[in-house]
């Protein structure tokens, strides 16, 4: 097998790998692979009452049901038919036609090497309970256009993923006809967030197996390599809407049996991806169902205490990952400091920003930003005129990382820089010399000192910086893939941190 190592970027492989010809009726040879037989289980001993003498009695053997594992995965059905010639003659056929070949193998080889026992269950739209408790998982895979989605199905399917649930949408031989109508159907269900490509830090390469490159082949081509891909919409910290335009091959023999006009990952490679998103979507389920339950804390009708306003940067990075965080961490301040003010935070783009309005800023995300030059320019005269940014890394995300360490480079000319122990920031109102960590971080670093970084403005810090995450902590909601701090010194640094901002 010849095997190819592309330097290329991802995003420009995927354009090349995507520019399928639609060349008359696309004929898929998966789809006339035969669904395996459902598990049944023969007793071959068990006897029929004695019969009247002089008979013989009887003994058979019996097929009984097989007690059914908890569905996972609910493979995603259309009721819509269509007429169409074959041989000459009139038949009714799907008018979205689909294949489980790729689910069945991946849920038996899954549940051998996880040590799970799950099943697949077809679904129809119309029919469907949308309680992720009973299906945490929607399975949507095609190589046709897919049918316009209904503004009701839309709603209902909305519900189901801020209710904990998750959509997977692969696309069949990495088909464009499929690839851009289920593209146009995601940007229905969340025109308002990113439907963008994965960094290859996240979990869905990470869980179960690390996965820094996968096998893929075009049509009869020698076998190419290039990193992961896939996309994705948050949630939250979760990837809700998990999206392949290239074919996750888990049961075809694609190296003995290739498919002409078909993108397709290698059946080893796409086996170990699909059980990364297994585990990732088991990992972060009890989270995903906490994540959406609103919290709002209440303020009373009337003030008691001077209001003040944090305000929180929207930006084109998947801006709001922890739309829990500033609450809870305002009601820990009052609850736990002597700052005798009612907090609220409100939501703001740069271009809107006032000194005397919002006295601290506050910005986190998930994904790679930018800031315009006209934000940029904003954001500098705000610091240099007494305003204070705090900004941590949602989830301790490396392309919020790297981005926002360039952007506040392009906005003041400087570098981050570490802040000593003895920094105040570390002293008052708690003392923290050491703290807790994260479960993925402990796992990877021997780290137990608070790590923060800023850039002293006039001498006095306008920028306090985590490259951990502090804001999942702030929530305690317990997402598993959090590379930051432990919930208690989450909220106990993130109290210094805003008490100092205020003070100083």
């Amino acid at each position: 097998m010849c095997r190819k190592h592309l330097t290329l970027p991802v995003t420009l492989l995927l354009a090349l790998v995507i520019a399928v010809p639609a060349m008359g009726e696309f004929d898929n040879p998966k789809a006339k692979a035969p669904p395996r037989g459902n598990p049944s289980r023969v007793s071959a001993a068990e006897s029929l009452p004695p019969l009247p003498l002089p008979a013989t009695p009887l003994r058979r053997s019996e097929k009984k049901r097989q007690p059914a594992p908890p569905a996972l995965i609910g493979m995603v059905n259309f009721s819509q038919t269509r007429a169409t010639l074959v041989n000459g003659q009139r038949q009714v056929v799907s008018a979205f036609p689909t294949t489980q070949i790729d689910i069945e193998r991946l849920i038996r080889v899954a549940n051998r090497r996880l040590n799970v026992q799950y099943r697949f269950m077809r679904v129809t739209l119309e029919k469907f309970s949308w309680d992720p408790q009973e299906l945490p998982v929607l399975y949507l895979t095609g190589w046709t256009e897919m049918p316009e989605l209904s503004d009701a199905i839309l709603d209902r399917l909305r519900r189901y993923l801020y209710d904990g649930g998750t959509l997977v949408v692969h696309a069949q031989c990495g088909r464009d006809e499929f690839v851009s109508s289920a593209k146009h159907q995601i940007k229905r269900l969340f025109p308002k967030r990113r439907l963008a490509p994965l960094d290859t830090d996240s979990p869905l390469f990470n869980a179960y197996v690390p996965i820094k490159e996968m096998r893929f082949r075009r049509d009869d081509k020698p076998f190419e390599t290039a990193p992961p891909y896939l996309e994705a919409v948050y949630l939250g910290c979760r990837p809700a809407v998990i999206f392949s335009s290239i074919d996750l091959n888990c049961g075809w023999d694609v190296v003995n049996n290739p498919i002409m006009g078909g993108i397709l990952y290698h059946q080893d490679d796409a086996l170990q991806l699909g059980m990364n998103i297994i585990t990732a979507t088991l990992a972060n389920f009890q989270y995903a169902r906490a994540w959406g339950v609103q919290k709002v804390y209440h303020e009373g009708s009337a003030k008691s205490r001077d209001e003040l306003v944090i305000a929180q940067i929207a930006h084109d990075g998947d801006w709001d990952p922890t739309p829990h965080a500033l609450p809870n961490l305002m009601k820990h301040i009052q609850a736990n400091t002597t700052l005798n003010v009612q907090f609220k935070r409100e939501v703001v783009n740069l271009g809107e920003v006032d000194v005397f309005k919002y006295p601290v800023l506050y910005m986190t995300g998930l994904r790679d930003f930018k800031f315009g030059q006209a934000d940029a320019d904003r954001l500098r005269k705000y610091l240099s005129s007494g305003g204070v940014l705090v900004a941590d890394a949602g989830a301790g995300f490396t392309a919020f990382d790297k981005a926002f360490r360039r952007e506040i480079k392009k906005v003041l000319g400087k570098d981050l820089k570490s802040l000593p122990l003895d920094s105040q920031v570390y002293r008052t109102p708690y003392k923290l010399q050491t703290v807790d960590y994260s479960s993925l971080v402990k796992a990877t670093q021997a780290v137990n000192t608070p790590s923060l970084e800023g850039i002293t403005i006039d001498g006095q810090l306008g920028v306090i910086y985590s490259r951990f995450g502090m804001a999942a902590g702030w929530e305690q909601l317990g997402f598993a893939y959090n590379r930051g701090y432990a919930d208690a010194d989450a909220l106990r640094l993130g109290v210094n941190v805003f008490a100092h901002a205020l003070m100083h």
